[in-house]
């Protein structure tokens, strides 16, 4: 148990790496305060090591008021207190190393904290303004914002420009204490390149990049017209030099990317992941895709087709710190993910939504290419209902109140079921629902059939089975409602998500199935299953990706 162990080829481990997201606010206290900590992640790294994870996503641990979570930075080279010191990220980084787990940063080079050094020697009228948007108002008295850009937090009806004492308006496309930076300052650039080799000297082995498509701006600031091209700060060619700078420097570590790239334009966003640029980005098709055999296959088919002419490799993830979680999500009437659709009360089947996540799990396990894993998903965990008054999530207050936000997602993890507020630490920053001790990581560990117990063997078959992570694959013949693709080395898996239980494609051996099969041997509904094929010659080489046709089968 959590023992040392070799990463899987180690020139480009991220092709096929399993990387696990730390929310540290969230994951272990180790002082008793009630916010997880650095210490609580080093305690709990056996843990990761022996659920087989390649590497740890860290969301913000930066000095920040925590006006959005720690997505508002005001010092990037500052452990915030709340989670320890720079000393410790360095243990953290190193004893995680020592275990075979890589360790991933999140950088957020949209905007900084309205207490970042910079902007409050700008709002003292500082040659420092430069470093941000800010611009006189308009109206006969510039009582009115600069621009009618919207909100980038969805539902919100707040506006991104806010007024200084003094008349003028500053930029923040998300809330007021994140001002934006002006990425056509040089200065800009350079700090964000100097603090990539901060943390790549520390030892980190990538970056994931928030808000990649916003950084660039219209330097004219003109209105929003829907459908106008260029868009005035969405995806504009200026951002490709940017990560062209900033993949020199993670050359010079070894160091990777992944981008937080929301794109509808396939095309647009390969250009990303061209070999200059980002080494990965995220895949947000698959994880908004409703629970829908076709769906999801057009979903897998339109990621890898557009992921094949940089020859780049996709990732799947299911949920992260902003999207409703999987359990949840697949047990409503609407198994898809929108941020405008979210609201307070949704019926949920939980029991259906937990077998379809089990599904899901091997699903995305088997696909070609990376895998992102947000912590507590491996215990199953659901969305929670957060008090009206204990929510925190500013999405919540910039819509008036109707989004329920996404701290539902974010409630402190369960590890030991007989301990106060179930092993967390101490009374956690945000209230854990009553039956959070079911889910306790202690307890599922000795239930060889909960979902704890089904990713630690999902992840010992991949780690240790021949043709899981990248590289080809193809589609079998299949019942409407069924997915069924072969990898190498007669590797294949099928998932029904049709009404009636279904045969399972030739084979000679069962990897793993996410539930039992049915006294005939058939694959029951919501159910997936990991085969060798009887056959393992004839899945050895899979024919060449190519776009999906109009009918499953």
């Amino acid at each position: 148990m959590g023992q040392p162990r070799p990463a899987r080829n180690q020139s480009e481990w991220w092709r096929s790496a399993v990387i696990y997201q730390v929310y540290v606010r969230s994951f272990a206290d180790g002082d008793g305060d009630g916010t997880g900590d650095l210490a609580g992640v080093r305690a709990r790294l056996p843990y990761l090591a022996e659920l087989g994870v390649d590497a740890l996503w860290f969301n913000p641990w930066y000095l920040s008021p925590l006006a959005d979570g720690g997505y508002d930075v005001a010092d990037y080279r500052v452990i915030d207190p709340a989670f320890g010191t720079l000393v410790e990220a360095e243990k953290l980084i190193a004893e995680a190393r020592e275990l075979g787990i890589r360790t991933l940063v999140d950088i957020v080079p949209n905007h900084v904290s309205d207490q970042h050094p910079w902007f409050r020697a700008a709002l003292a009228g500082g040659p420092e303004r430069e470093l941000f948007h800010f611009r006189p108002g308009r109206g006969e008295n510039g009582e009115l914002p600069p621009n009618d850009w919207p909100s980038q937090f969805a539902g919100s009806t707040e506006p991104v420009w806010t007024r200084l004492p003094d008349g003028d308006w500053y930029l923040h496309l998300f809330t007021p204490e994140q001002p934006d930076l002006n990425w056509a300052h040089p200065v800009v650039r350079q700090e964000h390149e100097d603090v990539l080799r901060f943390w790549f000297e520390r030892g980190v082995a990538g970056v994931r990049i928030d808000s990649a498509a916003l950084l660039a701006k219209d330097p004219d600031l003109p209105d929003f017209v829907e459908g106008r091209d260029p868009h005035p700060y969405v995806d504009r060619d200026e951002l490709h030099d940017i990560y062209r700078s900033w993949r020199t420097v993670a050359d010079e570590y070894d160091g990777i990317f992944v981008g937080e790239v929301w794109l509808p334009d396939t095309e647009r966003f390969a250009r990303y992941l061209r070999p200059d640029e980002l080494h990965t980005a995220f895949n947000f098709s698959f994880l908004s895709c409703p629970w829908d055999a076709r769906k999801l296959r057009t979903s897998i088919d339109e990621t890898l087709a557009e992921h094949a002419p940089v020859g780049a490799p996709a990732t799947w993830v299911l949920c992260n710190h902003d999207v409703t979680r999987t359990v949840t999500r697949y047990g409503r009437t609407d198994t898809g993910f929108d941020f405008t659709t979210k609201a307070f009360g949704t019926p949920t089947d939980l029991a259906l939504g937990t077998r379809r996540a089990r599904a899901a799990a091997l699903l995305s396990l088997a696909l070609p290419g990376a895998v992102y894993l947000y912590q507590g998903e491996e215990l199953g965990l659901p969305e929670a209902d957060i008090p009206r008054d204990r929510i925190q999530d500013p999405m919540h207050f910039r819509s008036g109140g109707t989004d329920p936000g996404r701290d539902g997602c974010r409630v402190p993890l369960p590890w030991a079921a007989e301990a106060p507020y179930a092993g967390f630490g101490g009374d956690p920053w945000l209230p854990q629902p009553a039956n959070w001790p079911a889910y306790a990581a202690d307890q599922q560990a000795e239930d060889p059939g909960s979902m704890l117990s089904l990713y630690r063997e999902a992840l010992r078959i991949r780690r240790t089975e021949p043709g899981f992570g990248d590289g080809p694959v193809s589609w079998l013949p299949a019942p409407d409602g069924v997915l069924a693709f072969a990898r190498t080395d007669g590797l294949r898996c099928a998932v029904n998500l049709s009404d009636t239980p279904a045969e399972l494609p030739e084979h000679s051996r069962l990897l793993l199935t996410s539930g039992p099969l049915d006294a005939e041997g058939r694959l029951p509904q919501d159910t997936a299953a990991w085969l060798r094929a009887s056959n393992p010659n004839h899945a050895r080489a899979p024919t060449p990706h190519k776009r999906p046709p109009t009918t499953n089968g």
